[in-house]
């Protein structure tokens, strides 16, 4: 078969390419960025977090679903997510979690009583229950009702159009390690134990000693002064106890104990030929006896796939051939990374098949999807403010070691990654300005 041209296994858009996205910024001073994403009118677009891409939306029942009810029930849930953003530093919250205060709305707002328009309205809720799944995928999260009220309004969207890196999104590392000297930076070096608040001297030399020892699986060690920490919150969830010695202060665990970290995954799906029309960019999915205001299915096994809230058309069929990238957030992602290659091929054929109400669709000529949450040094995706936790957590993950900055051996340990900014915690300029905050914390 055809060379898949590019597949983004993890980080896929840019999220606000504007000024303000450090990620953008870095991407445009490199050229690697088409002309049309830099275009001004771009750059100003307020989203909100994601753009409505030209999309056509498949109901369970095999046909097409009507764009206006499809258009009412996303404006209705862009409404009540706007409405949950506004709780900062409310005293009195309507309820503990995201999807608890949308199901109340919902309620309120798509009476499920009253003759003649059943239908209608179980229309209305099987499409919110799709809303509902993709800010999952968001969210990086199982569910909304695991999601903070309060803290959701600290999240900031940039304004810009999403875009994709034309040659990848490792383009961008790829050009910024280009400046460093060969062989800086070491990979397949997994770390075993960082230890610290120690006094550790390179062999035969007793001249200084060093706070910190880095030992890597192979044994191979490294001191140093001073160490940041960029681990995936899903791997400091499951190892911090072992992996510091000594163990982090109390206050350090909680926080990682405290926020979430969910998983989204993607599978890649390509065809010989595109079922879908060229000017369409999104396939959306919509199980039309589906309601926000019922208890989900615990039968992974049975239906797991419901829980994908459709399909991106990647662009650019003459370089990738005709590929659709799923999405699939939580319990039911975690259970497809346990299906083989033929499992999940198999149950998306069916699915389309299903959707499209064309019983002979070809089946893919092949599928890749991530497995974010087997990967053992992730666990996950990336970070969510559950219920629980604040973004207080994030700033107290965030603080370096030794706590006391009169220490005569300051900042030992150091923290950054996505799920230590406060702001923009989930993304990857989130990622980037948390590494330049602790580098400069070092250069001060």
């Amino acid at each position: 078969p055809a060379a898949l041209g590019l597949a983004e296994m993890g980080a896929h858009w840019i999220h606000g390419p504007s000024p303000g996205n450090p990620v953008f910024r870095l991407a445009t001073s490199y050229g690697l960025l088409g002309p049309e994403t830099a275009r001004e009118e771009n750059q100003q677009v307020e989203v909100g977090g994601h753009p409505p891409l030209p999309s056509v939306t498949y109901g369970s029942s095999g046909k097409v679903l009507s764009p206006t009810a499809v258009s009412k029930a996303h404006l209705l849930f862009d409404t009540l997510l706007d409405s949950a953003r506004a709780f900062q530093g409310a005293e009195e919250l309507p309820a503990p979690s995201v999807g608890q205060y949308l199901r109340e709305q919902i309620a309120q707002r798509v009476p499920t009583l009253g003759k003649g328009r059943e239908d209608a309205q179980q229309l209305q809720l099987a499409i919110l229950a799709t809303c509902l799944k993709l800010e999952c995928c968001i969210s990086g999260t199982h569910s909304m009702d695991l999601v903070a009220l309060e803290p959701f309004g600290e999240y900031v969207s940039l304004p810009g159009l999403d875009c994709t890196f034309p040659g990848g999104y490792s383009s961008l590392p790829d050009r910024m390690l280009s400046a460093l000297p060969e062989g800086t930076i070491l990979l397949n070096k997994a770390v075993r134990t960082i230890r610290w608040r120690g006094s550790f001297f390179e062999e035969g030399d007793k001249a200084r000693d060093f706070p910190v020892r880095v030992e890597c699986e192979d044994g191979d060690t490294f001191l140093a002064d001073h160490v940041i920490i960029t681990i995936p919150l899903g791997f400091l969830k499951e190892h911090h106890q072992d992996f510091f010695q000594p163990p982090l202060p109390q206050w350090k665990a909680e926080a990682i104990q405290h926020l979430g970290f969910g998983t989204n995954n993607k599978i890649f799906l390509e065809f010989e030929k595109p079922f879908w029309e060229p000017q369409q960019q999104l396939l959306e999915v919509v199980w039309e006896d589906d309601s926000p205001l019922e208890e989900p299915s615990t039968n992974l096994e049975a239906n797991w796939f419901k829980k994908l809230i459709g399909f991106v058309v990647l662009q650019q069929p003459d370089q990738h051939g005709h590929v659709l990238c799923g999405f699939i957030a939580g319990k039911e992602s975690e259970y497809m990374e346990t299906l083989s290659d033929e499992e999940v091929l198999g149950t998306m054929t069916h699915l389309l098949r299903t959707l499209t109400g064309n019983l002979h669709l070809p089946a893919p000529r092949r599928v890749l999807r991530s497995r974010w949450h087997s990967a053992p040094y992730t666990r996950g995706s990336y970070s969510y403010v559950a219920v629980g936790s604040s973004g207080d957590d994030i700033d107290a993950l965030a603080q370096p070691l030794p706590e006391d900055p009169k220490d005569p051996r300051p900042l030992q340990l150091l923290f950054a990654g996505e799920a230590t900014h406060r702001t923009f915690y989930s993304t990857t300029h989130g990622a980037l300005l948390s590494g330049w905050r602790e580098a400069e914390r070092l250069n001060q």
